[in-house]
């Protein structure tokens, strides 16, 4: 099929009058936003009338750049090939540090405010935006001198963010001999799915020979990228590169620790249903790592494309008609572009449009039970915009860890209604496949952690060559997987194959994946209690998560994140899970 993605809701084209006039709006009104924040004085008695106008500024300035941006980065997202969007998205880059020194202004200004509350009061509706303001105001002791943050935002586009165009092309575009054939990374990882254990394994070889090709030039990118959030996290006065990340996202060292000792206690049990598998698969060392996704039993789960949408769409449905008809929406409306073709980036994302009110989905759907829960996941980040659509653009942003929170609810209830179906073969199948998605969100996660960390703390005395790199992963990999991996197959490269590694604005993107898996587990759990309580509770915490911090979003539900009993709970749930399949 060559089903792909409609984006004539943001533009038609790069030589579209409405995105030539968008542009330019986009420049008048940061002109006009700039001007306005240079008449602020906390002392004036009109300055929070000013903030006011500023902050209303600022929603429209996020919407545009928003719409622009997706527009040039969908497109080359599915077509690496394009000029025209590389060039518009340095483009966009060129003048993103307008906003980010306008956000500066504003947050020193607010360094200033002695009294926050009082200051809002004194202009209706500026309280819309009371949870940023206080944000704003704790990050102000965190920032440079004016001309020092236009330098590093002007400076990251030659540099971090120029690293990571150049890691995208490099795996975009990267292939390996299989077969005889070339065949890209993206389809080499695929075939970790297959039956054929031979097939998984020859994959696998040659996945890891294709990285030899550009791995000095992936290290060269990742170590440029690390270095300057060294140097960003020091300059700024931050402990680490983690404190800064925590900051940041709204979330505190007291909640982080809490799910870490919880899911450090888990572990065993993860290795416990590893070992039986490796068992199940012939193996008596542990599992290697081309095996880690490796199909159980004789029985093979397969969607068309059109059953998947189908079942997804039921499964939503069965949960509240709110949902379900926002998939149906979504793929009856060409917000999908599902199948893997040559030029188009690896994995599966969701790009919420603010300015639309819509989002786009973009996966590599293959048609193994994977693929659809994929597609369920990703379509979960859509309905979390879906429910933050009408409000303020500044409050439709959430953070990291809250990220995953809709979407691997959604994953959820495809997964237990894939379980209910089953046949029995099948639904060996279904907890596999729920015990594998578990264990690379929870033990791999926690080996990514692990990696990260030692990355930032070698980085910070001097480069790591590619051997290095390979080394610090495969330790990272051995402490997380334990027993359950055999030590002599594991995967050194993972650091070139995920993305996230290379994020210079969104470091340690890993443990967002396992506190949203553990609080979609647990908030499953209530609905699963009481169902007609959850249902407006759901939708108001996801709407929620755009203007509280984590603590506070948790608190809605009753949950307290500094304790690790909410999250061992969680982690009882996936037990309770290897225990069946160990049986």
């Amino acid at each position: 099929m060559n089903k792909r993605w409609n984006l004539d809701a943001l533009y038609t084209s790069f030589d579209s009058e409405k995105l030539t006039q968008d542009f330019d709006r986009f420049i008048q009104l940061a002109d006009d936003g700039m001007k306005l924040i240079d008449k602020l004085n906390p002392t004036n008695d009109n300055s929070s009338s000013i903030m006011l106008e500023i902050m209303k500024e600022n929603d429209v300035l996020e919407d545009l750049v928003g719409g622009l941006y997706a527009y040039a980065s969908l497109t080359y997202s599915v077509d690496t090939s394009n000029i025209e969007a590389a060039k518009y998205i340095e483009k966009i880059q060129k003048e993103i540090p307008r906003l980010t020194l306008m956000s500066a202004k504003v947050n020193l200004a607010l360094k200033e405010v002695n009294d926050l509350d009082a200051f809002i009061a004194k202009a209706p509706g500026l309280e819309h935006y009371k949870f940023h303001l206080q944000e704003g105001q704790k990050q102000a002791s965190h920032l440079l001198s004016t001309k020092e943050e236009l330098l590093m935002a002007e400076l990251s586009n030659t540099g971090s963010k120029a690293w990571v165009k150049l890691q995208n092309k490099i795996v975009s575009t990267l292939t390996g001999e299989y077969e005889g054939e070339e065949q890209t990374i993206t389809v080499l990882r695929s075939k970790a799915y297959e039956s054929d254990s031979n097939v998984r394994k020859s994959a696998y070889e040659a996945e890891l020979k294709a990285y030899t090709k550009k791995d000095e030039e992936s290290a060269a990118c990742l170590n440029a990228i690390k270095g300057e959030v060294i140097t960003v996290a020091k300059k700024r006065g931050y402990e680490s590169p983690l404190h800064m990340t925590l900051e940041t996202q709204g979330m505190d060292k007291e909640t982080l620790d809490a799910m870490m000792s919880a899911i450090e206690e888990y572990l065993p049990y993860f290795r416990k249903y590893l070992r039986k598998k490796a068992e199940l698969l012939g193996h008596k060392n542990g599992l290697p790592f081309y095996d880690l996704f490796a199909p159980i039993g004789d029985t093979e789960i397969r969607y068309e494309y059109d059953e998947a949408r189908d079942f997804i769409i039921k499964q939503f449905t069965s949960f509240s008609d709110k949902l379900g008809g926002f998939a149906t929406h979504a793929f009856d409306n060409d917000w999908l572009d599902p199948f893997p073709r040559e030029g188009k980036v690896a994995g599966a994302f969701c790009a919420n449009l603010h300015s639309i009110k819509e989002s786009r989905v973009m996966s590599n759907f293959t048609g193994s039970f994977n693929d659809m829960t994929t597609l369920a996941h990703e379509l979960g980040h859509g309905y979390h915009g879906d429910c933050l659509k009408d409000a303020l653009p500044t409050n439709s942003n959430y953070s990291m860890p809250l990220a995953e929170t809709a979407s691997i609810f959604c994953e959820t209830i495809v997964f237990n209604a894939a379980l209910n179906d089953a046949t029995e073969k099948e639904a060996k199948v279904v907890i596999e496949n729920e015990l594998l998605g578990a264990t690379q969100v929870i033990v791999d996660i926690y080996s990514r952690y692990l990696f990260e960390t030692e990355l930032f703390e070698k980085r910070a005395n001097a480069s790591l060559s590619v051997e290095e790199l390979k080394d610090t992963m495969e330790k990272a990999q051995l402490k997380a997987y334990g027993d359950g991996l055999d030590p002599s197959v594991l995967h050194p490269y993972m650091w070139m194959c995920k993305p996230h590694y290379y994020y210079a604005e969104r470091n340690f993107y890993n443990f967002p994946y396992a506190f949203g898996l553990l609080f979609a587990k647990g908030l499953y759990s209530l609905y699963q209690q009481d169902k007609e309580a959850f249902l407006p509770k759901y939708d108001s915490l996801l709407i929620a998560t755009g203007c509280n911090n984590i603590h506070d979003v948790l608190k809605i539900v009753n949950i307290d994140s500094h304790k690790s009993d909410f999250f061992k709970g969680s982690l009882e749930l996936i037990k309770d899970a290897i225990d069946t399949f160990c049986k």
